[in-house]
């Protein structure tokens, strides 16, 4: 069965998946076929859109960033290969299968039983997340109920995290009833909320370096298209600055400028389709809502793709690129070499974009400060991920003695979670069972006054919402 699962995410992936589960929630909530089937497709339109405009955009940048990369000079033992190659390797082993089927039944069971209000079934993909941590605990102690344990009360304070973010991330990115899950990203939500007060007590939120307020103040300087080609173009001119000499290298820093450019003007364009797949869902759970007096605000798990482009989050995540290369350069200790994974921080920096209400200046801060972090997490356990990934049959690039992924190994969360498991100590796995049930009772007690603190705090206004009404 398991292995019927993984053929079937294999086959069709995230971009039928998805509207699948679309359609059914939708005939579920007696949303006419014909309405139900076009949110279904407009949800596979946008994920594909997102997929192919991701896709088509990576392999102008990389080669920039492998560029700058190269430049550097510095070896350091540990390889980013990627998140791409990470989820192979978590997709491939006996545990990580084991985990795909029971997480499906966990996740479905929770939110009928109304334990969570977030369907994070139908962003099953992400789980590979868990599925390596597990996978990794297990190679080590060869204890199958300690790794499935640990995958468990991972996802347990994923789900807790995603209640939290939730409202916030959707009005943000303008995508009404849904939210993102996947671990490597909302786990930064505890982070994010108290960097980012710590931010506003010492005046940051003053500096409004959010889209709009730019734009106001440049003009046409400052709109996203323009900040985008800007941006490009320095990002080119970082990675090519050894050979300016070289018609080649103008070539690419002008391919760069536009690529970056081009993102920022259809991105929207294609979120405003895979927003209205969700509005028949929205307005179907209001208008049962209604008939019964009262309703229950829930939210569909997406994949993290969706807000990859959104301005401020694009912006700051080309901005930590060369940040984060430099720090993981100078700072004593790290053996952590970021590369394939560096064009890849706009996914996981979307919690923090949101709860700073798209203030670049403070995303800045507390992405720097996390990113490094990152950089420590994978030097601890980069040796442990290497040994799973030697089991399934991956090869070492050549100049390489371990590899991992930035974004995934770099969870510090997570990373930190597998650590206290790593011990095997009853005491120490106790306190983080502990510290999940002290959490969940917190967040169920005090969930309204955290979710309008994260919607009001700051005065940053927010960015409109992409048109939901746009017509295909």
């Amino acid at each position: 069965m398991l292995q019927v699962l993984s053929s079937v995410m294999d086959a069709f992936g995230a971009s039928i998946v998805v509207p699948f589960v679309i359609f059914i929630i939708a005939m579920f909530l007696k949303v006419k076929p014909k309405r139900a089937f076009q949110a279904a497709l407009n949800a596979g339109i946008g994920l594909t859109g997102f997929n192919m405009l991701i896709g088509a955009y990576t392999p102008i940048v990389t080669p920039v960033v492998n560029r700058m990369v190269e430049h550097t000079g510095v070896n350091l033992r540990i390889l980013d290969t990627g998140w791409q190659a990470t989820s192979v390797v978590a997709y491939s082993t006996q545990v990580g299968m084991i985990f795909l089927g029971v997480g499906l039944l966990i996740q479905v069971l929770l939110f009928l039983l109304k334990f969570t209000n977030i369907f994070m079934a139908s962003d099953l993909w992400n789980n590979y997340s868990f599925m390596l941590w597990g996978s990794m605990l297990y190679i080590v102690t060869n204890n199958l109920i300690l790794s499935i344990g640990l995958m468990l009360l991972a996802n347990l304070f994923t789900l807790l995290f995603t209640e939290v973010v939730a409202k916030r991330w959707s009005n943000y990115y303008g995508y009404p009833g849904t939210t993102i899950s996947a671990p490597h990203d909302v786990t930064q939500v505890p982070y994010a909320i108290v960097m980012d007060w710590i931010l506003n007590k010492l005046g940051a939120d003053k500096i409004k370096w959010n889209p709009e307020n730019v734009q106001k103040r440049l003009g046409f300087l400052g709109e996203p298209v323009t900040l985008g080609l800007v941006l490009g173009l320095l990002l080119g001119m970082a990675g090519n600055f050894m050979r300016l000499s070289e018609l080649a290298a103008w070539g690419e820093i002008a391919s760069v400028g536009i690529a970056t450019a081009a993102i920022m003007a259809i991105f929207p364009k294609i979120a405003g389709i895979f927003a209205s797949a969700f509005t028949s869902i929205t307005d179907a759970t209001k208008k049962s809502a209604k008939s019964s007096g009262k309703g229950r605000e829930w939210y569909l798990a997406i994949n993290d793709a969706a807000g990859y482009g959104e301005p401020a989050t694009l912006l700051t995540g080309l901005l930590l690129i060369p940040i984060i290369l430099i720090l993981a350069i100078v700072l004593p200790g790290n053996e952590t070499l970021p590369m394939v994974d560096l064009i890849a921080i706009p996914y996981i920096i979307q919690p923090i974009i949101a709860i700073s209400k798209g203030n670049i200046f403070k995303s800045l801060i507390s992405g720097t400060i996390i990113l490094s972090v990152n950089l420590y997490i994978i030097t601890a356990v980069a040796p442990i991920f290497t040994e799973v990934a030697k089991s399934v049959g991956v090869s070492i690039p050549e100049g390489a003695l371990l590899i991992a992924s930035f974004v995934v190994l770099g969870n510090y969360f997570l990373g930190s979670l597998f650590l206290i498991f790593l011990t095997q100590n009853p005491l120490f796995i106790g306190l983080a069972v502990a510290v999940y049930i002290v959490l969940f009772i917190v967040v169920k007690m005090k969930k309204e006054s955290i979710v309008g603190y994260l919607e009001q705090a700051g005065e940053i206004k927010e960015l409109e919402p992409v048109d939901t009404k746009q017509e295909v």
